[in-house]
Protein backbone atom coordinates (compact mmCIF):
# COMPACT_ATOMS: atom_id res chain seq x y z
CA UNK A 1 0.00 0.00 0.00
CA UNK A 2 2.80 2.43 0.88
CA UNK A 3 4.43 1.68 -2.47
CA UNK A 4 1.34 2.60 -4.49
CA UNK A 5 0.86 5.84 -2.51
CA UNK A 6 4.50 6.75 -3.13
CA UNK A 7 4.15 6.03 -6.84
CA UNK A 8 0.98 8.11 -6.97
CA UNK A 9 2.70 10.97 -5.13
CA UNK A 10 5.66 10.81 -7.51
CA UNK A 11 3.27 10.88 -10.45
CA UNK A 12 1.56 13.98 -9.05
CA UNK A 13 4.90 15.71 -8.45
CA UNK A 14 5.98 14.84 -12.01
CA UNK A 15 2.72 16.16 -13.44
CA UNK A 16 3.07 19.41 -11.51
CA UNK A 17 6.67 19.69 -12.70
CA UNK A 18 5.62 19.21 -16.32
CA UNK A 19 2.89 21.84 -15.90
CA UNK A 20 5.32 24.34 -14.41
CA UNK A 21 7.83 23.62 -17.19
CA UNK A 22 5.08 24.06 -19.81
CA UNK A 23 4.05 27.41 -18.35
CA UNK A 24 7.66 28.61 -18.13
CA UNK A 25 8.29 27.46 -21.69
CA UNK A 26 5.20 29.33 -22.97
CA UNK A 27 6.26 32.48 -21.12
CA UNK A 28 9.82 32.27 -22.48
CA UNK A 29 8.65 31.59 -26.04
CA UNK A 30 6.14 34.45 -26.09
CA UNK A 31 8.72 36.80 -24.57
CA UNK A 32 11.19 35.82 -27.28
CA UNK A 33 8.66 36.55 -30.03
CA UNK A 34 7.67 39.86 -28.44
CA UNK A 35 11.33 40.82 -28.01
CA UNK A 36 11.72 40.16 -31.74
CA UNK A 37 8.80 42.52 -32.36
CA UNK A 38 10.57 45.20 -30.34
CA UNK A 39 13.94 44.62 -32.00
CA UNK A 40 12.43 44.95 -35.47
CA UNK A 41 10.24 47.92 -34.48
CA UNK A 42 13.11 50.14 -33.32
CA UNK A 43 14.52 50.82 -36.81
CA UNK A 44 10.99 51.24 -38.19
CA UNK A 45 10.18 53.78 -35.48
CA UNK A 46 13.41 55.60 -36.32
CA UNK A 47 12.33 55.84 -39.95
CA UNK A 48 8.88 57.03 -38.96
CA UNK A 49 10.37 59.78 -36.77
CA UNK A 50 12.83 60.83 -39.48
CA UNK A 51 15.80 59.73 -37.37
CA UNK A 52 16.84 57.03 -39.87
CA UNK A 53 16.58 56.78 -43.65
CA UNK A 54 13.76 54.72 -45.12
CA UNK A 55 14.85 51.11 -45.64
CA UNK A 56 12.28 48.92 -47.37
CA UNK A 57 14.08 45.69 -46.43
CA UNK A 58 13.93 46.52 -42.71
CA UNK A 59 10.26 47.44 -42.99
CA UNK A 60 9.43 44.18 -44.78
CA UNK A 61 11.43 42.22 -42.18
CA UNK A 62 9.48 43.85 -39.35
CA UNK A 63 6.15 43.19 -41.03
CA UNK A 64 7.06 39.53 -41.59
CA UNK A 65 8.13 39.27 -37.94
CA UNK A 66 4.75 40.66 -36.83
CA UNK A 67 2.77 38.35 -39.15
CA UNK A 68 4.71 35.21 -38.22
CA UNK A 69 4.82 35.94 -34.49
CA UNK A 70 1.20 36.96 -34.20
CA UNK A 71 0.14 33.62 -35.67
CA UNK A 72 1.98 31.81 -32.84
CA UNK A 73 1.24 34.06 -29.88
CA UNK A 74 -2.37 33.13 -28.98
CA UNK A 75 -1.30 29.57 -28.12
CA UNK A 76 1.49 30.90 -25.89
CA UNK A 77 -0.90 32.30 -23.28
CA UNK A 78 -2.30 29.07 -21.78
CA UNK A 79 -4.16 29.25 -18.48
CA UNK A 80 -1.18 27.84 -16.60
CA UNK A 81 1.06 30.77 -17.64
CA UNK A 82 -0.72 33.53 -15.74
CA UNK A 83 2.03 33.80 -13.15
CA UNK A 84 5.77 33.71 -13.21
CA UNK A 85 8.27 36.08 -14.75
CA UNK A 86 5.76 37.86 -16.97
CA UNK A 87 4.22 41.27 -17.56
CA UNK A 88 1.02 39.69 -18.87
CA UNK A 89 -2.07 41.22 -17.30
CA UNK A 90 -4.72 38.92 -15.81
CA UNK A 91 -7.10 40.76 -18.14
CA UNK A 92 -5.72 38.58 -20.97
CA UNK A 93 -7.47 35.50 -19.63
CA UNK A 94 -10.63 37.44 -18.75
CA UNK A 95 -10.88 38.66 -22.35
CA UNK A 96 -9.10 35.82 -24.16
CA UNK A 97 -11.16 35.98 -27.35
CA UNK A 98 -10.65 39.74 -27.67
CA UNK A 99 -6.94 39.36 -26.86
CA UNK A 100 -6.49 36.61 -29.45
CA UNK A 101 -8.37 38.79 -31.93
CA UNK A 102 -5.69 41.48 -31.58
CA UNK A 103 -3.10 39.01 -32.84
CA UNK A 104 -5.31 38.03 -35.78
CA UNK A 105 -5.74 41.72 -36.61
CA UNK A 106 -2.00 42.37 -36.29
CA UNK A 107 -1.27 39.47 -38.67
CA UNK A 108 -3.80 40.71 -41.20
CA UNK A 109 -2.71 44.35 -40.96
CA UNK A 110 0.98 43.41 -41.26
CA UNK A 111 0.33 41.29 -44.36
CA UNK A 112 -1.79 44.02 -45.93
CA UNK A 113 0.82 46.68 -45.18
CA UNK A 114 3.61 44.49 -46.54
CA UNK A 115 1.77 44.19 -49.84
CA UNK A 116 1.07 47.94 -49.94
CA UNK A 117 4.42 49.38 -48.87
CA UNK A 118 6.86 50.03 -51.70
CA UNK A 119 8.37 53.39 -50.79
CA UNK A 120 8.56 55.95 -47.99
CA UNK A 121 5.20 57.54 -48.79
CA UNK A 122 3.33 54.21 -48.73
CA UNK A 123 5.26 53.26 -45.58
CA UNK A 124 4.07 56.38 -43.78
CA UNK A 125 0.52 55.82 -45.03
CA UNK A 126 0.31 52.20 -43.84
CA UNK A 127 2.57 51.55 -40.87
CA UNK A 128 0.50 53.43 -38.29
CA UNK A 129 -2.35 50.93 -38.49
CA UNK A 130 0.07 48.06 -37.86
CA UNK A 131 1.79 49.73 -34.93
CA UNK A 132 -1.60 50.69 -33.47
CA UNK A 133 -2.16 46.98 -32.79
CA UNK A 134 0.98 46.90 -30.67
CA UNK A 135 -0.16 49.94 -28.72
CA UNK A 136 -3.63 48.46 -28.13
CA UNK A 137 -2.14 45.31 -26.67
CA UNK A 138 0.38 47.17 -24.50
CA UNK A 139 -2.27 49.59 -23.22
CA UNK A 140 -4.81 46.93 -22.29
CA UNK A 141 -2.93 43.70 -21.64
CA UNK A 142 0.52 44.50 -20.28
CA UNK A 143 1.27 45.25 -16.65
CA UNK A 144 2.95 48.63 -16.48
CA UNK A 145 6.35 48.66 -14.78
Amino acid sequence: MKFSKSVAALGLVAAIGVGVAHAASAIEERQSILKGFGDDTRPVAGMLKGEAPFDLAKVKTALATYANGSAKLPALFPDDSKTGKTEASPKIWEEKAKFDGLFAKLKSDAETASAAIADEASFKANIGKVLGNCKACHDDYRIKK
